[in-house]
């Protein structure tokens, strides 16, 4: 098969497209003939030598897939060869095939084509992870998204708005945050132009919001504090203004506050299936009904990996990219 490899740390020109052995289903998987795999930050970090493949995974850069089914290996009851599937996975998906646990995989949800799929699993399994299991927003409660025209922060205001939240977001383009309006949210926060923590005060009447769901990481901790409402929940999924920082602990204090960080890629086989249950029955029916919709800016061939990750890098578009099979 064909897949994309990184041949050292670097730039976008260091994924080449090579002839590699096909992947056999091992016990309790399957192996799935790609048929799209969309883009994630972690696929920069992992080019850049900053991410390596949790143990086991596959050292090919892909989080997420859709495709048919083309084996099942030993135990597998779930799934039949030639169904029609989306994964979640540790790596891989930059591959014309790749394996994957069976509790790891979805349907592809009704109304959505095999290719779009794949923009799916990831964003999904992030969001309804952070934003619902850990930090249970709930109806009625106001969601702030930092970075509302990226892939997760596109799906993250649809799905809240569905569940019943009022959705803040912040983005660096006045054409992003139109997008995100139009999405559902409710404020949407120029942070090149606007200070967001003056934002949302006076759009909450001084108490802040209730959950944070933030990807900037080290340079944003104070200020989410002060946007955050009394017994507010902040939600880390992302680094990108850095890793180390301080933080006023009188302040988390003061607001009985809780921050939470979690990677999805890392958990073990039986936490992510464990999501994949819950996307499925909670997630799910909110595409099928249309309430949330896969955002795609992007498509490209597998062989121009390179390309998608530069789009990725530049920042300007606005939900996933996907390659293809």
């Amino acid at each position: 098969m064909r897949a994309i490899e990184i041949t050292k740390p670097g730039g976008p020109e260091v994924l080449e497209i090579r002839e590699v052995p096909d992947p056999k289903a091992g016990e309790g998987e399957v192996v799935i003939k790609t048929t799209a795999t969309a883009l994630n930050r972690a696929d920069i970090m992992q080019r850049q030598g900053n991410y390596p493949p949790p143990p086991g995974a596959s050292l090919y850069p892909g989080l997420e897939v859709s495709g048919t089914i083309e084996s099942v290996g030993p135990g597998v009851s779930k799934w039949k060869v030639g169904d029609q599937v989306c994964a979640l996975l540790g790596g891989g998906g930059y591959a014309e095939k790749v394996n994957v646990p069976e509790g790891q995989v979805f349907p592809i949800p009704k109304g959505v084509s095999l290719r779009d799929a794949a923009a799916i699993p990831e964003v999904a399994s992030t969001v309804w992870s952070t934003v619902f299991m850990t930090v249970h927003l709930q109806p009625g409660e106001s969601l702030l998204i930092h970075g509302g025209g990226s892939g997760i922060g596109s799906f993250a205001i649809q799905l809240a708005k569905a569940k019943g939240a009022k959705v803040f977001v912040t983005a660096g383009s006045d054409e992003k945050l139109k997008k995100c309006l139009e999405l559902g949210a409710d404020v949407a926060i120029n942070y090149k132009t606007e200070n967001f923590v003056a934002r949302v005060k006076e759009e909450t009447g001084g108490k802040g919001v209730d959950v944070i769901l933030d990807v900037v990481g080290a340079p944003y901790l104070n200020s989410n504090l002060e946007a955050l409402a009394l017994d507010g929940r902040i939600f880390i999924i992302g680094l990108q203004g850095g890793a180390k920082g301080e933080i006023n602990l009188g302040l988390l204090m003061a607001k009985r506050a809780t921050i939470a960080a979690a990677g999805l890629r890392s958990r073990p086989t039986k936490d992510k299936a464990a999501i994949v249950q819950e996307v499925v029955k909670n997630v799910w029916p909110e595409i099928e009904a249309g309430k949330v919709k896969v955002i795609v800016e992007d498509v490209l061939p597998l062989e121009r990996a390179d390309d998608a990750h530069r789009i990725l890098e530049h920042g300007t578009h606005f939900g996933k990219v996907i390659l293809t099979t």
